[in-house]
């Protein structure tokens, strides 16, 4: 049979079925096809056909094409409430209709005004007969332009019934595998139905109803699997979860996909056995305590400390910090193996999983981005049959509740991790999480658990990620320390984002401080003072005492205008990552936000957030800053960034492959799906957007072109700035080039930096001499000011330099006119422009660029006098 080739029955936008939002369609229950997002206003036919059934209300049609493939095609969403209002059907069921003929006429702007939305699926509706084998997407298409090709199917792809199991066999086509997402899918699907199915791979098998037992399968990308179901209606579940797994839910490998990357052995921040400095830990997962000087000398042969107790680092938020040492240590729950009778243990753990359950569902309702991602990974992991069901027969075997809960989710934890797969070791600790959370609702406690230390603390570690500084008592915490890590990392921006005092690259010394210690953290200085003298304690008390007056007056005329001394007008913006940062930069008086992550919506979930999602969550923060400047960065992705649902195969060096706009470009839809949404945001034009990680022209003129065709598609006909990041020595060199059609400019320092002095930030090796203030990245900084002067373009900063005073006079001395710091640091960064001269911010900068080394250019700041 010749492949049918389908054309497009609209003009516009075609888009892949992710991108519709209702999961009806976005999750292939109807069939696999694409979108169009229509500018017209007829439908026509995509091939020769006969039709099928016109719906009642005129805004869905069905045809069979003469090799028996059934298209759907549904105008707008949510359209049958129209009730066939604005829908004239040009053909009846049975009518035999040829290429491009009319099918619907409809009113276009009535759709508009008053349906959810326009977009309109192109569905196979019988896909276990034909396989989509091209399809193009993320592009403007033309009535009868070719927009998908059909194959039959190949016949060994059929159920063979062996007396009351009938068997299929089939090869994933997941990019990813079966993962949490696609085995969370295969588990609801599987849930309308009587039957029982099992998926079996090497002679392994899973329950279909559980993800937990599909995940720890392991299946990857081009395995060979079976699936068997026994029961009534056993060929009906079968190719229902077959056609599931064959369409792909959105991860399917097309034609020139990239590869996945290799497993690699899975690891955890806390290890099992042997944890690093300062951590120890039991298996549990949840809360802190800090650990005895025991259990840390255990973990690594002593260093000396430095006789005057004096231990250098690297600057990751400036500040001075007067506390006591605290370490982490992972405390245990105990249980009691005995239960008091099977039916009382039985009872109190489906109230304690009910408790739990109610408690993930309030959260989610209120929750954003990937908070929500998480608790939704959690919910579908607690109704997880198989540790239900093993937690239920271990009670029967006499064992009580908790011990039962514990033994079914490290038995289901650790068949994760044994598959290799890094992905799945992530979920193994969300189990341990969740083992946590049912345990505490067990023995009666609060389950909203506040990880604490003791006041004025001054937390230690080896390393620390951004989610363990985020679920910690901040408010008890007054700095930290590092052994490892660089002062562009990620943990360095959140601290200076929360206005921590935080230093990095401490190296392993920091490991023989035992808990309760007094320090002092100058990390403006780059020390860490160890047990301090009184003299010391006195010289540093009168240090702090200074800087809380010099905050607390700073933070009194936070809400005058930035100049300079001489008037020079110096926009002092704020970096956000959410609602809560843009409140904190509106009370620290910011006069805008210089750069939006929109990568908060987009990690630690399993799939890609829909426009509507994306859109709340950017008018949210557009509300909050009410009125002032939202510069938005197109997702920066990739590299240290990675997303689940995105198949990027693995990279040598990710730094220097598929990131940032790179990404963009390579998945169009989920460009154009990020577009709309900052182009829906009112009022127009307080969002301006960015672009990161350009490195030519030709980049640029690709995203204006898709934010024309963004824009044309959904009627936005304000003029929307669009602007750069200057994170690359090329677009640094080039700026003037790159400033003739940008609006903007913006320098990303901390990937500038990495870039210009070829050090990996990620890499504790070569942290510690990551410094912005090298005069090589200063000259790169003056001439992409000197490019966008030439076309009267503005240039900011919006990387780490930004919230760095000592920085500061240098940037505005070299053309910079906008700084974005973090929210808590606004105050002070607008004080301190407001003792500058432009004269001596000049001669200043060129001083420094004159010096040889970062470290030379830190000495001539710290002795710089406005």
């Amino acid at each position: 049979m010749k492949p049918i080739i389908l054309t497009s029955p609209l003009q516009g936008w075609a888009s892949p079925l992710e991108a519709v939002p209702d999961p009806v369609f976005a999750e292939r229950m109807m069939g696999d096809g694409i979108a169009v997002d229509p500018t017209g206003d007829c439908l026509h036919a995509p091939c020769d056909a006969v039709v099928l059934s016109v719906h009642a209300s005129g805004h869905a049609i069905t045809l069979r094409t003469p090799e028996g493939a059934e298209i759907l095609m549904h105008i707008g969403l949510d359209t049958v409430a129209l009730g066939g209002r604005g829908f004239s059907p040009c053909v009846t069921e049975g009518a035999s209709v040829q290429r491009l003929d009319p099918l619907i006429r409809f009113d276009l702007d009535l759709l508009v005004c008053e349906a959810r939305a326009v977009i309109t699926p192109v569905i196979v509706t019988n896909p276990e007969r034909f396989t989509i084998v091209r399809r193009e997407t993320g592009k403007l298409v033309g009535i009868g332009e070719a927009i998908m090709t059909l194959e039959p199917r190949d016949a060994a792809d059929v159920a063979v019934v062996e007396g009351d199991t009938v068997r299929r066999t089939i090869v994933v086509p997941l990019v990813h595998g079966i993962h949490a997402r696609p085995a969370a899918r295969i588990g609801e699907i599987a849930r309308k139905f009587v039957s029982e199915v099992k998926i079996t791979k090497d002679e392994r098998e899973g329950n279909v109803r559980s993800p937990v037992a599909l995940m720890a399968l392991g299946v990857k990308l081009g395995d060979e699997i079976t699936l068997a179901a026994t029961g009534p209606d056993a060929a009906d579940a079968l190719a229902a979860i077959g056609d599931l797994i064959l369409g792909g839910m959105g991860e399917k490998a097309g034609s020139g996909a990239p590869t996945p990357p290799a497993a690699s052995p899975p690891t955890s921040v806390f290890p099992r056995e042997g944890g690093g400095p300062g951590i120890t830990n039991d298996g549990a997962a949840g809360s802190w305590a800090p650990a005895s000087a025991g259990e840390q000398g255990a973990r690594k042969p002593a260093t000396t400390l430095p006789a005057d107790g004096r231990l250098p680092g690297v600057t990751a938020s400036p500040g001075i910090a007067i506390g006591q040492a605290g370490l982490f240590r992972l405390a245990e729950i105990a249980v009691t193996r005995e239960g008091a009778g099977a039916t009382t243990e039985r009872a109190a753990l489906d109230a304690a999983l009910g408790l739990v359950a109610a408690r993930l569902a309030s959260k989610s309702a209120t929750a954003t981005g990937a908070e929500r991602a998480i608790l939704s990974a959690h919910t579908a992991l607690l109704d997880d049959p198989t540790l239900t069901e093993d937690a239920h027969a271990a009670i029967t075997q006499d064992d009580s509740a908790a011990y039962a809960w514990r033994t079914a989710i490290r038995g289901q934890a650790d068949a994760l991790k044994a598959t290799g797969d890094a992905r799945l070791a992530e979920r193994a600790d969300d189990m341990l999480d969740l083992e946590r959370q049912v345990l505490r609702a067990l023995a009666g406690e609060d389950l909203d658990e506040r990880l604490s230390f003791p006041p004025g603390t001054i937390l230690l570690a080896d390393d620390l990620l951004p989610s363990h500084l985020l679920g910690l008592d901040t408010a008890s915490i007054v700095g930290f320390c590092v052994e490892r890590g660089g002062p562009t990392s990620h943990v360095a921006i959140l601290a200076a984002t929360m206005g921590l005092p935080a230093l990095v690259a401490v190296g392993p010394a920091l490991a023989e401080i035992t808990a309760g210690t007094p320090l002092i953290l100058d990390a403006g200085a780059g020390l860490l003072h160890v047990a301090p003298d009184a003299e010391t304690q006195a010289t540093a008390q009168t240090a702090f005492d200074a800087q809380t007056e010099r905050r607390r007056a700073a933070l009194a005329n936070a809400a005058q205008e930035c100049r300079t001394q001489d008037g020079v007008r110096i926009e002092a913006f704020a970096n956000l990552g959410s609602a809560d940062d843009a409140d904190a930069a509106v009370r620290n008086g910011a006069e805008g936000c210089g750069l939006l992550r929109t990568e908060f919506l987009f990690l630690e979930r399993e799939s890609a957030p829909s426009v509507e999602e994306q859109t709340a969550d950017y008018q949210r923060i557009a509300d909050t800053l009410d009125g002032r400047p939202l510069i938005v960065r197109l997702l920066d992705i990739g590299g240290d960034k990675p997303a689940p649902y995105l198949p990027i195969a693995a990279e040598e060096n990710p730094a220097l492959g598929l990131r940032g706009i790179r990404v963009g470009l390579a998945y169009p839809e989920m460009l154009d799906a990020q577009l709309r949404a900052i182009l829906a945001v009112r009022p127009a034009g307080q969002c301006r957007i960015m672009v990161p990680m350009i490195a030519s022209l030709a980049e640029l003129r690709s995203v204006r072109t898709a934010l024309d065709a963004a824009a044309a598609a959904t009627g936005h006909t304000e003029h929307v700035a669009l602007g750069i990041m200057i994170e690359t020595p090329a677009a640094a060199v080039t700026a003037d080039l790159l400033a003739s059609e940008a609006d903007f400019l913006s320098i990303g320092t901390n990937d500038l930096t990495q870039y210009a002095l070829a050090m990996d930030r990620g890499n504790p090796a070569v942290a510690s001499d990551l410094d912005g203030l090298h005069p090589a990245v200063l000259r790169l900084i003056a001439r992409t000011c000197e490019g966008g002067a030439v076309h009267g373009k503005w240039t900011g900063v919006c990387g780490g330099l930004a919230s760095d005073p000592l920085a500061v006079p240098i940037l505005i001395g070299l053309g910079v006119t906008e700084l974005s710091s973090a929210p808590a640091l606004v105050p002070e960064i607008k004080a301190l422009v407001a003792t500058l001269t432009m004269d001596a911010c000049r001669a200043h900068a060129a001083a420094a660029m004159n010096c040889i080394s970062a470290a030379d250019v830190r000495t001539l700041a710290r002795e710089f006098r406005p």
